[in-house]
């Protein structure tokens, strides 16, 4: 019972920082959360120690826990580890892929489109390259990504500019298409551009 509360403030904690609903250098108080969370100030540590593992919050002695700040520098770090994995992950899809994967991808980018709100958009469009990892079969990359990805949308949010969310929608389509025809070098130039643009 435990385990599974403290998960399910750990994934609430993340898609507030994800939606940008807590912003970089925000400071999370230990007794706010508890009462918020209608749990004990432990079950809210042991879900603040899981996020500071995930690099998504810090935490500074005798101040207590704030959302992550990424450096420019680590920035750069996380994306060249996207770039790189995402890459052999997109030659591995072109080598396996099959109708049903491509229209799975195609849901999913029309759910990208459809998206009204910001924050909905910006999860969906993080989202579509775990998507991608999820159909891959290989869980060890979706959970890599997945924490690359949530890193990412904080990096994002701090440095990323306007429009660019719109180009990257614009991308995933054009990806899918590459996909879909087999077009790995393609695929891959396009990938590593998509991934490029949220430090644009």
């Amino acid at each position: 019972m435990e385990s599974s509360t403290t998960h399910f403030i750990v994934l609430a904690l993340t898609r507030a920082i994800v939606e940008h609903r807590l912003q970089p250098g925000t400071k999370l108080a230990e007794q706010k959360l508890a009462d918020h969370f209608g749990v004990s100030r432990t079950l809210v540590r042991q879900a603040l120690f899981q996020l500071t593992q995930n690099r998504l919050i810090r935490m500074e002695p005798a101040r207590g826990a704030f959302v992550a700040a990424p450096t420019v520098e680590e920035a750069r770090q996380v994306f060249a580890v996207r770039r790189m994995l995402e890459a052999e992950m997109t030659r591995g899809f072109v080598q396996a892929i099959t109708p049903a994967k491509v229209r799975a991808l195609r849901e999913h980018i029309a759910a990208e489109k459809a998206a009204e709100d910001t924050a909905d958009r910006n999860e969906l469009l993080g989202d579509f390259h775990v998507r991608m990892a999820e159909l891959t079969g290989n869980e060890v990359l979706v959970q890599i990504l997945r924490d690359l990805v949530s890193r990412s949308s904080l990096i994002s949010l701090m440095y990323q500019r306007e429009g660019a969310a719109r180009h990257s929608q614009e991308e995933h389509v054009e990806i899918v298409k590459a996909l879909a025809a087999r077009d790995e070098a393609r695929a891959v130039r396009l990938m590593q551009h998509d991934i490029a643009l949220a430090l644009a």
